[in-house]
């Protein structure tokens, strides 16, 4: 079966996209949007030294925590502007909600009422959201405070004003990533990482073409590690293709006085069904820890926090233990949240649909549930040897790369299929619109 991306490359129709105005709105605004965003990571925050900044960023090293951070803020935290926290604070909101909706009885109620349950989750996601980045961004300016020259001057009004900036950054985002998932193309949240992550691309490529120059990295490893990328690429692209599909049969029915044969139909269970969330999950929740625990290394602190920042530091066995973990326990969490299959016989069953060889109901919801599981064990374990390349290659090789690992590539990829997902759905609808109207016409005429 083609996908979205090769229909799209077989049907395009440069007159039928220059004719889609409707679409073209939706891609202006989108990248309007993310321009927005990219200006935003280049204004510092008031008071910040930023020669000693650039100092710091640069000795605390690009492949620790500050350099996942940079990379999900796309260099905001190595400039510390604005939008340093970026989207994390919403990220955790929203795993923090959904647990919360699997465990409290009026939460999962709300799950169940359909949109205006999901509005009511999505407002408490939001005020949790603003919560957590108060928190974080209150425990940063202590932070800077305490790292020696980077504030100008210290005092209550820096962390006030680096307090609201960051908060109103971070929710800014957050209306902006909503905005763009109504209004443009793709979904707002995984655009914006998109961005980040494509816009320090290039600034990463060439620090690792320069490391090749100065000999740090023989040019055969240099190689080795543009391979690995390219294979990555083609893997993930076909594993979020790949799909285990149950057949399904309808028998025949009458609908009045129309008799309809019998169908034969699939149910498609994507390999991967929770995307690129565990990785983010997980990133999300191991920084949390990490960052606390750098702010107090750089205030001089010792003892378990230090400890926790060492250990949990990228390339360590407890960080990629723990990583690897938190994957695939997302993986099934996640997949046990969007796909319900006692939900889904019961809609076979009420349409009279039912699978070869099982009765439905109650065994077709366990023979749809042991499958999805089998399923979501192969995509938990792709998931989780795409994540923990780079912390091998930053173990073994010392290479400090993110953007050019497993984490950084399955975003790009997923995303870039989902956002031409919707471009082929709208030129799809668009064709569809054209030849509704020449129908009308013509009946007009006769």
């Amino acid at each position: 079966m083609a996908s979205a991306a090769e229909q799209l490359a077989a049907n395009l129709n440069f007159g039928a996209l220059a004719k889609a105005d409707e679409l073209k709105k939706r891609i202006w605004f989108t990248l309007g949007a993310l321009l927005v965003y990219r200006l935003g990571t280049y204004i510092p925050l008031p008071g910040i030294n930023p020669d000693a900044v650039t100092d710091l960023f640069r000795q605390q090293g690009q492949a620790g925590v500050l350099g996942l951070f940079n990379m999900f803020s796309g260099g905001a935290v190595g400039r510390l502007a604005i939008f340093a926290l970026a989207i994390m604070p919403y990220i955790s909101a929203s795993i923090i909600v959904q647990l919360l909706s699997s465990v409290i009885p009026s939460f999962e109620a709300l799950k169940k009422e359909g949109e205006q349950g999901r509005k009511i989750l999505n407002q408490y996601t939001r005020y949790l959201t603003l919560v957590l980045a108060v928190f974080q961004a209150y425990a940063i300016g202590v932070g800077l405070q305490g790292s020696g020259n980077l504030v100008l001057e210290p005092g209550p009004f820096f962390l006030l004003s680096t307090t609201i900036t960051l908060v109103g950054g971070t929710m800014f985002l957050l209306w902006l990533g909503e905005q763009i998932t109504s209004r443009g193309i793709g979904n707002g949240t995984s655009m914006i990482i998109f961005a980040g992550i494509i816009a320090e691309f290039p600034a990463q490529l060439a620090q690792t073409l320069e490391l090749g120059r100065q000999g740090a990295i023989s040019t055969g490893l240099l190689l080795g590690i543009l391979v690995m990328a390219i294979c990555v690429i083609a893997f993930c692209v076909f594993m979020e293709r790949a799909q285990r599909r149950l057949l399904i049969n309808y028998p025949k029915r009458q609908v009045g006085n129309r008799m309809y044969e019998g169908q034969t139909s699939f149910l498609p269970l994507k390999l991967n069904t929770s995307g690129v969330i565990p990785p983010i999950f997980a990133s999300s929740l191991l920084l949390l820890p990490t960052t606390i625990a750098s702010f107090s290394q750089a205030q001089g602190g010792t003892g378990i926090l230090s400890t926790i920042a060492t250990y949990l530091a990228h390339g360590r066995p407890l960080f990629m233990v723990l990583y690897a973990a938190l994957i695939i326990f997302f993986c099934f969490f996640y997949t046990a949240i969007v796909f319900n299959p006692v939900e889904t016989a019961d809609n076979l069953k009420k349409h009279g649909g039912f699978m070869p060889g099982i009765r439905p109901g109650e065994r077709t919801a366990e023979h749809i549930d042991r499958i999805l599981t089998r399923i979501t064990v192969l995509g938990a374990g792709y998931l989780t040897i795409v994540c923990l390349i780079p912390e091998f290659m930053i173990t073994y090789a010392q290479i400090p790369i993110i953007l050019l690992g497993g984490t950084s590539l399955l975003i790009v990829v997923t995303t870039t299929m989902d956002t031409v997902a919707q471009v082929h759905g709208h030129l799809l609808a668009h064709q569809y619109e054209g030849l509704v109207k020449k129908a009308k016409l013509r009946g007009a005429r006769r």
